[in-house]
């Protein structure tokens, strides 16, 4: 994974930074975890030969010190005269506060950092930036967030921020970029809904961006182009990889399509049916362009090169396809498992 031994270091002080955020019971700490996990990142992303990763490591350390400084301003400037774990009593608090991690997880409209720090990275740290980066501002905001106005806007702003930037984008990592930050506002519904249901759609999100990259990487795919021609020698491939994109997009009947469902079955309940619609178009969207990629791969552009070819390693191969089997037939195998439960 990682050519460098010491990188393996700042992997576990990443994931140490990250438990201790969570299992915090005070905002200091809190803090502290999210700089210890911030810090731990910045090596892995910079690499002493390619300038576009440098950049992006600068990117992120200056946009995530400034939402972790908002933050150390709102929690010391609130503990003066409050208890620090106290922060429901006042609305423009709780909002400064959900801002500044919506800031760290990369949901609209604070996301303009995202997919310009996606564009520079390798996969490997796309997928940590995607999936473990996540969890921290995530698991803090389901702390402190309410049904309100604010809330509603902020999940509406993600959705659509989401599916419009991805149209017409040529660049891979700036695809799942854009399919982050929609999938951040479909995160931030579920926690309105139900305490642990952010959860389960997490671990899907995450199992399929996974795939995603097991597969991308091994083909040292980049843009969209080398999908049609670096892809034709290994038909397989072509279908595991489109598959898991129409599972990441939502659509019936695929594994993705699970966690949407049960979030609109209980925004329903909750009579959110505005903000629902919305999600709903937005999704199609999304689903849209996947479709058209897919198509364009499959059917349109079909050539056969003899040159620049990756093929999978055996052991990519044997992942990508039992993940991409759970991705098709993950919904279908969780129903008969509850009937028969």
């Amino acid at each position: 994974m990682f050519n460098n031994p010491s990188k393996y270091l700042f992997l576990t002080t990443l994931m140490a930074g990250t438990l201790i955020s969570v299992s915090s019971n005070s905002w200091l700490s809190i803090w502290m975890g999210l700089e210890i996990n911030l810090l731990s990142f910045i090596p892995l992303m910079s690499n002493s030969k390619n300038l576009f990763s440098t950049e992006s490591s600068l990117k992120y350390f200056l946009t995530q010190a400034l939402a972790s400084a908002v933050l150390l301003f709102l929690v010391i400037s609130t503990s003066v005269n409050i208890n620090i774990l106290d922060i429901s009593y006042s609305m423009p608090v709780t909002m400064g506060i959900m801002s500044s991690l919506l800031l760290k997880s990369g949901g609209a409209p604070l996301h303009f950092w995202l997919p310009g720090v996606m564009e520079g990275l390798n996969w490997y740290n796309c997928l940590i930036l995607m999936t473990w980066q996540k969890i921290a501002p995530m698991m803090l905001m389901s702390y402190c967030i309410s049904e309100s106005l604010f809330t509603s806007i902020m999940i509406v702003t993600s959705v659509m921020v989401g599916s419009v930037g991805g149209l017409n984008q040529t660049s891979l990592r700036k695809l799942l970029a854009y399919s982050s930050i929609n999938h951040v506002g479909w995160m931030l519904a579920a926690m309105i809904t139900g305490e642990n249901l952010w959860l389960l759609y997490f671990l899907v999100y995450s199992f399929l961006n996974m795939t995603i990259t097991f597969i991308l990487n091994s083909s040292q795919i980049m843009h969209m182009n080398q999908i049609y021609s670096m892809m034709n020698e290994s038909p397989i491939t072509k279908f595991m990889l489109f598959s898991n994109f129409m599972s990441l997009g939502g659509l019936p009947p695929f594994l993705g399509f699970m966690p949407k469902w049960i979030i609109i079955q209980f925004m329903l309940l909750n009579n959110m049916i505005p903000v629902i619609i919305m999600m709903v178009l937005m999704t199609l969207l999304t689903l849209y362009y996947y479709l058209q990629m897919a198509y364009s791969a499959t059917l349109i552009t079909h050539n056969n090169p003899k040159w620049n070819l990756y093929p999978m390693n055996n052991m990519y191969m044997m992942l990508s396809s039992i993940f991409t089997f759970i991705s098709i037939a993950g919904l279908m195998l969780c129903t008969v498992l509850l009937n028969v439960m």
